[in-house]
């Protein structure tokens, strides 16, 4: 697999947001993906060391949306939580700005 084709995007919330200060990355990834894969496509995208990394499969849920509240079915995904070496940054996760209160 290639790496543009393991990972789909970063999942950016507040809490990856807060873990991205401590050197967690949080990306959503293909399902049929392994951490081997995984981690081979972070460290070629971004030019990091990953040290850590957890998987997570996140089931599909039913969501209402529209006039008629209509039952919409979304999609399951695979999340991944990446720790790499202390002292390198990914770019997409910039917290410069953020103050931790």
């Amino acid at each position: 697999m290639y790496a543009v084709d393991v990972i789909l995007g970063p999942i950016i919330s507040e809490k990856s947001m807060n873990d991205a200060s401590k050197g967690k990355y949080t990306f959503k990834v293909t399902i049929k993906a392994g951490k081997a894969d995984i981690k081979k496509a972070v460290e070629e995208r971004y030019k990091v060391n990953v040290l850590k990394m957890s998987t997570m499969t996140i089931k599909g849920r039913s969501a209402r949306a529209g006039a008629k509240r209509l039952e919409i079915a979304k999609s399951p995904f695979k999340k991944a939580i990446v720790t790499v070496k202390a002292g390198q940054k990914i770019g997409i996760f910039d917290t410069s700005g953020i103050e931790n209160k």
